[in-house]
């Protein structure tokens, strides 16, 4: 389903400022908000590095299960994983699922590093084909896949807090190479994550507009790893665009007092609406699923 620019900017001028800040944070932990105004229903959010497990932690519900990504990875095989990309989606409608939270497009930097199992390999080459074939698997059947977590976020130790030092060539061929095919695969979301670059947290980085937004084109929404937004000002006047989970948080009220207060500029809450409701309309949530 597609919705034309006039048409999203028709209906973000249905809502007051207040509105659409508050559009902008989660309802729950997997959910976005909804707005009767705009027929707009809630988004539904499921992390899936090796299936799609939904909105319930309960192993009662059942669940297909991939092989790792990493296993995938190592076939070099973009047309099975393209299948294989098609069979989540399917697994996502089961459950109600709007929104992947997958592929992972980290690497393997370290024997020891966590959650190596659902990154896909350390040659971000590979990382990049392979997870683009995923999401083109994904998103040919309405599910919105979520290239994760951006960037240089490859280390479970310390990953709430660490701090990656990396030169602009290091940064450029390496870490963000696999993001970059992911958007020209036309991902829909990119997941910001806890980690610092250079001394500036994710959420609140340059990057998350330049070369995200800008060199790369991409018009999707930039969604917060689960509690990774520690500040309202500073990330809500860069590239962030969604902050999950919900309903608390520093966005929510905060930003919408600091959008009254002229902290925060409309036109940025007004971009990140926009996007948002782009979502929604291609998803098939406004107005109800396809």
């Amino acid at each position: 389903m597609g919705t034309s620019d006039e048409e999203v900017d028709r209906l973000l001028g249905k809502l007051t400022p207040r509105a659409r800040a508050l559009l902008l944070t989660g309802a729950t932990t997997w959910r976005t908000k909804a707005e009767p105004a705009l027929a707009l229903r809630e988004l539904v959010m499921s992390d899936g590095p090796a299936g799609v497990r939904g909105e319930a932690w309960d192993e009662r519900i059942t669940s297909v299960l991939l092989p790792s990504a990493s296993a995938l990875a190592a076939t070099w095989d973009e047309s099975l994983v393209e299948r294989l990309g098609g069979l989540l989606a399917a697994e996502a409608r089961r459950k109600e699922v709007d929104v992947l939270l997958a592929p992972t497009l980290n690497l393997h930097r370290s024997p020891l590093g966590g959650r190596h199992f659902e990154c896909l390999s350390e040659d971000p080459e590979l990382t990049g084909r392979i997870g683009a074939a995923l999401i083109r698997g994904v998103q040919a059947h309405g599910v919105a896949a979520t290239a994760k977590h951006y960037v240089a976020n490859d280390s479970e130790t310390d990953r709430l807090t660490v701090d990656v030092r990396v030169g602009e060539r290091a940064l450029r061929e390496v870490y963000l190479a696999p993001f970059e095919a992911a958007v020209a695969a036309g991902v829909r979301l990119v997941m910001a994550g806890y980690n610092a670059v250079n001394g500036t947290t994710m959420t609140a980085h340059a990057l998350l507009t330049d070369p995200l937004k800008s060199e790369w084109g991409f018009d999707g929404v930039v969604v917060s790893d689960w509690g990774a937004v520690r500040g309202t000002v500073d990330t809500a006047r860069g590239g962030l665009d969604l902050a999950m989970p919900g309903p608390d948080g520093p966005w929510g009220e905060a930003l919408a007092r600091s959008v009254a207060d002229g902290d925060v500029p409309e036109e940025a809450v007004d971009d990140k609406a926009r996007r948002l409701l782009r979502l929604a309309a291609w998803l098939g949530a406004l107005g109800g699923r396809d």
